[in-house]
Order: structure tokens, then C-alpha cells, then sequence
């Protein structure tokens, strides 16, 4: 690696050449506050708190912002100098100065970097009081756009235009009235945004957050006619413990269990079930789509940002989307149609709630071709972070509790469940199973290593018995817009291909917790979430979909065989060609 010589606050420094001031200081373990800066995403200077001043050449000591400007040979850098320090609380100042200053009752409250950097700076208050903006808050779609409190750094921007490249936001007017807003002045429910939710994600303050549905559970809660049941999908127990502290990669799968119970849910379950039906189901029809040339390649329908992408931006492939219903939805339907049918309960008076990684999925809930029982397969989806506000809510110490278990008949899910989380783990559960099926014989090397790992767009080839099976996978709509442009094109030829909508999959859902900026420079919490994810599948006794019994009841009991009329009846769904 080529390096340069640079003097960092007195501290002589190699440092790479060509890295910013930024990532210098970084490496030298020098922190320097942002605001604007999305390492990746969004490097364009525009917040100035990260302004530094430097020498170079023995030229006097000007200021600089370190988020964009490259280290050279010899140069001399300050970060914390009084006139560094004055500037920095400055641009606070005038940030507050046009900011709805609601922080005792804003969503991110403690975990938002402009209050941090403001008690970092000694700032509360602004001393450029005047005309302030005022916006109605869009509450048209299920992500909440408040520009009230938006600072203008356009992360959000950058994310939805350059990773999930949707762009359905930008910078409307200029000068003071600058915001955040879609094309014309419309809500953001009336266009071609997908409700992935990564400019939440993104967003360093409160001006971007999830329709926030807790009451609503809440009072099922409290309702005695109601059978209130919550299943957690497979990776909201291995980000659900950030929100009270717990490291990033932390598997807090007992603790969550304890504190759903705790807050008073009747069936405490795991979505690893559905996830396992939901492989049972998408292998068959792959399989059937090869035998009896059905529209190839199939494509996965578990995530709902996806699926509402396909149907907005590549109408013409959704005959291709797999007919499955995600796991979610399935799971609600399980239980409002087999599971009541079971117990003699009515379908009306079960309130089933889904704890998972993705704002998306509460726009699944409504969706046409939901209800399998005459009512919606899933009454409300809400958040990782929901779930911990709740947990908050009650007064329950999450950390103080003793693991749990989740509850029977729903309890048994798989390693190939477990895997749904990660980038790659829904065609590596599939492959597990469609392998034995071609083969006739168990399956002994379950790791398919190929579809694993970050990368955007991921090919890999597998011999099976006669029969070889080419498959793809994407995570990020800008990844899979890349590939399916790929496969219209004509250059890769793949039977299979699994899409998430979100960049390294559900572990990275837009609904998961929020890591601040200065974290996501030195961590990828993609890699190291779903590295909770695999090694709870190996170190499962239970691998494979297909060997989970209470997905061997369920046929037995109810659904009769893979892809039978009834289980197209309940457990599939249909699509729609929305266009732009």
C-alpha cells in the first residue's frame, strides 16, 4: 500500500495515499465529527462540522472539510482548535436556528447525531433566532417524512438515487426554502418509492421515521376477545439487542422471546417456520417451472420492497416473481386458517402482529390477495425498533431477563430458516432442498459458499444431479436492477434468481436499528449481523426445511402436498403491473 507522511495534531502518520482527511484522521484514531458524510454514499461536504485546518508546503493554516479534501505528502493537520471548535458550534447554531427543537418527544431522541454533536459542543440553544420554515409532515406512505427537523444533508437523497438508484427524492427550490421533498410537491404514497425505508436509515436526525403502529398493538393487548400472537422474523433477534446496548453481531434471541411475553402477547413464534414452508413451496414451483416450462427465471417474492420495485420498474418480469407468499404473510395465514380451524377460534378475533427488520412489510399488509381467511393474513408489522420502544414502554429490563423459548406449535424452525436474514440465504435454504429432491438422496454438504457474502450481484452454477442449476442473487434494487437489465440482455442465463430489496438483505432492513454514521465508517453491519444468522444455522441439528416436522404436520394435517390447491389457495398470491 502506498502511503504518505502527514502530522496529525502534533502526531507524526503514514497514512494511505489518496484517503480523505477524514479517513486519515480515522486511521490514526482521531475522531472528527460529520453530519452530511455517509461513508459510500454520501461524501459532499455540505454540513462543515467536519472542518479542519491544514498546512501544506509550509503555507500557512487554512480550513478545509475533511469528509472530501485528500491527504498529500508532508501536510500538517489540526482538528481541535479553538477556531475549529468555534466553527463546528457555529454551524450547529445555525442549524438549530431553522430546526424543530421537539427532542424530548422526536423518535430519535439519544440516538441522534445532531443532539449528540450539540452536547458534544455545548450547544442548546440558537443564537440566530428568525424566520423559521414551517412543513406539513407526509404521512402518505408508511415512511414519515418531517421536514421540519430535516438538515439538509441529503443522505437520504443519496441513498434512494445512487444504492437502491429509485430517486423518488431530492432538493426542491433553492437557497433558505431548500427541502427535501418528491417531484411537484407530491406525497411520497403517491409515487414509485418501494418503502424500503434505507433513508431512515440514513437520516441522522428525526426527519424521516416508520408509521409507528405500537398503539395499536397495545390495545389488542389490552382487549380480552382478542387472541393477540406475534412471530419474530428470523433477524430481529440478532439486531433487536443494539437498541439496549448490546454490540452489533449479538445474538439476544432469548432475551427478545422473554420480553414478548412479558409484554403480554398470548403465542410467542418464530417466522424460521414459515420461512422453511416458504422454501418447501418456492422449491416445488421452481421445479415445476423447469419440468413444465413456466416462465424462467423464477424470481424470489419474500421481500416486499422488491416486489413493489418488479412490479413499478420491471412490470414486464413479474410473471417471473415466485407466486409464494413471504414468510410474514404466510405465517398469518397458517394461523387464520389451520392453526384456528385447530383451537375453534374465529379468524376475526385473531390479532396477529409480525415483528421484523422492514418497513416495507407494513405496506405488504394490505395489499391485494392477503387474507386467506376472509380477514388480513397479518393485522399490523412493526419494526425492530417498534418492538424495542415497546419493550421500553412497559418498563421491561430487557437485559435483566432470562432467555426464553418460543412457543409450540409454531417453536421448530430451521438453520435454512434461520439464514432468510442474509443476502444469499434464501437461495442457499432453496438449493438444500431442491438438491435432495433432483438427487433422490440426503443432502450431506449443506453450505453453498458461492451465494454468501456482501457482494451486490452474486452468480454461481450448481451441478445437481443431471441437472445444472444457474442462479443469481441480488441485494439492493440498484444491485438488482443491474442484474435483471443483465438477464433481459442476454448475458447471463439463470433458472434462479433470489432478490432482497434492501443492500445485504433483511439484516440490513430499513426497519432495523439505526447505527449512527462514525460506526457504519468503521463496520459493516451487514457481514457482521448476518454472521449471527449463520452460525445459528450451523450450529443447528436442524438444516434443512424440509426436515422440520411441524412443516411435515402441516402438510399432513392440512395442506396435503407442496403446491396443492389448497396451499395455492392460502399460502401463494398474485401480483400487480403497476408501471411508473
Amino acid at each position: 500500500m502506498d502511503t504518505v507522511n502527514v502530522k496529525i495534531n502534533g502526531i507524526d502518520y503514514a497514512v494511505a495515499k489518496g484517503s480523505t482527511v477524514l479517513e486519515a484522521a480515522k486511521a490514526a484514531k482521531v475522531d472528527i465529527p460529520t453530519l452530511c458524510y455517509l461513508k459510500d454514499i454520501n461524501e459532499i461536504g455540505a454540513c462543515r462540522l467536519c472542518l479542519v485546518e491544514v498546512s501544506e508546503g509550509g503555507k500557512p493554516f487554512r480550513m478545509v472539510t475533511a469528509c472530501v479534501y485528500p491527504v498529500t505528502e508532508g501536510m500538517v493537520i489540526k482538528t481541535n482548535t479553538p477556531k475549529i471548535t468555534a466553527s463546528r458550534k457555529m454551524n450547529l447554531e445555525l442549524l438549530l436556528s431553522n430546526h424543530d427543537r421537539k427532542c424530548l418527544s422526536c423518535v430519535r431522541s439519544t440516538n441522534c447525531e445532531l443532539q449528540k454533536l450539540c452536547r458534544d459542543y455545548g450547544v442548546d440553544d440558537s443564537r440566530f433566532d428568525g424566520v423559521v420554515n414551517h412543513y406539513e409532515i407526509d404521512d402518505s406512505a408508511p415512511i414519515i417524512r418531517d421536514n421540519n427537523k430535516c438538515i439538509l444533508c441529503r443522505r437520504c437523497v443519496a441513498t434512494c438515487a445512487h444504492i437502491q438508484q429509485i430517486g423518488v427524492i431530492g432538493a426542491n427550490d433553492r437557497g433558505f426554502d431548500t427541502h427535501i421533498a418528491c417531484a411537484f410537491e407530491t406525497k411520497l404514497g403517491d409515487n414509485p418509492c418501494i418503502n424500503c425505508g434505507q433513508c431512515i436509515v440514513a437520516c441522522p436526525v428525526g426527519a424521516l421515521y416508520e408509521r409507528d403502529d405500537t398503539d395499536k398493538v397495545f390495545d389488542a393487548i389490552a382487549d380480552p376477545s382478542k387472541h393477540v400472537l406475534i412471530c419474530a422474523a428470523p433477524s430481529v433477534r440478532a439486531q433487536i439487542g443494539e437498541c439496549f446496548g448490546y454490540e452489533p453481531g449479538t445474538d439476544t434471541e432469548g432475551k427478545m422471546v422473554a420480553a414478548m411475553k412479558a409484554l403480554g402477547f398470548d403465542g410467542v413464534y418464530d417466522m424460521n417456520l414459515t420461512a422453511d414452508l416458504t422454501i418447501v413451496e418456492e422449491a416445488n414451483e421452481l421445479l415445476g417451472r423447469i419440468k413444465n416450462g413456466g416462465a424462467l427465471p423464477m424470481i424470489t417474492s419474500c421481500s416486499p420492497g422488491w416486489i413493489k420495485y418488479c412490479e413499478h420498474y420491471f412490470p414486464e418480469m413479474t410473471e417471473n416473481l415466485s407466486t409464494c407468499k413471504s414468510p410474514q404473510q404466510m405465517f398469518g395465514a397458517v394461523v387464520k386458517t389451520y392453526y384456528a380451524q385447530k383451537m375453534g377460534w374465529d379468524p376475526k378475533d385473531i390479532f396477529m402482529v409480525s415483528a421484523i427488520p422492514c418497513t416495507a412489510k407494513k405496506f405488504e399488509t394490505g395489499r391485494p390477495d392477503q387474507s386467506a381467511a376472509g380477514v388480513p393474513d397479518v393485522d399490523v408489522a412493526i419494526t425492530t425498533r417498534e418492538l424495542a420502544r415497546m419493550i421500553q414502554k412497559a418498563g421491561i429490563n430487557f437485559r435483566a431477563l432470562d432467555d426464553a423459548k418460543f412457543d409450540d406449535p409454531f417453536a421448530i424452525g430451521s438453520g435454512a430458516g434461520a439464514i432468510f436474514g442474509a443476502t444469499g440465504g434464501v437461495m442457499e435454504a432453496a438449493l438444500r432442498y431442491a438438491a435432495e429432491v433432483i438427487e433422490g438422496k440426503k443432502l450431506e454438504a449443506l453450505d453453498f459458499n458461492e451465494v454468501r457474502g456482501v457482494e451486490g450481484v452474486k452468480l454461481a452454477s450448481y451441478k445437481v444431479g443431471d441437472m445444472t442449476i444457474n442462479v443469481a442473487v441480488a441485494s439492493g434494487t440498484g444491485n438488482a436492477k443491474k442484474l435483471l437489465n443483465m438477464v433481459k440482455a442476454g448475458e447471463v442465463d439463470v433458472q434462479f434468481i433470489e432478490v432482497m430489496g434492501c443492500p445485504g438483505g433483511c439484516v440490513n432492513g430499513g426497519g432495523q436499528p439505526i447505527q449512527p454514521a462514525s460506526v457504519r465508517m468503521d463496520m459493516d453491519l451487514r457481514a457482521v449481523r448476518a454472521k449471527v444468522l449463520y452460525d445459528d444455522d450451523a450450529a443447528s441439528d436442524l438444516r434443512k426445511s424440509q426436515d422440520n416436522l411441524a412443516v411435515q404436520t402441516l402438510y399432513n394435517e392440512f395442506f396435503g402436498e407442496p403446491n396443492s390447491h389448497k396451499a395455492h389457495e392460502i399460502l401463494h398470491t398474485s401480483y400487480i403491473k403497476r408501471g411508473l
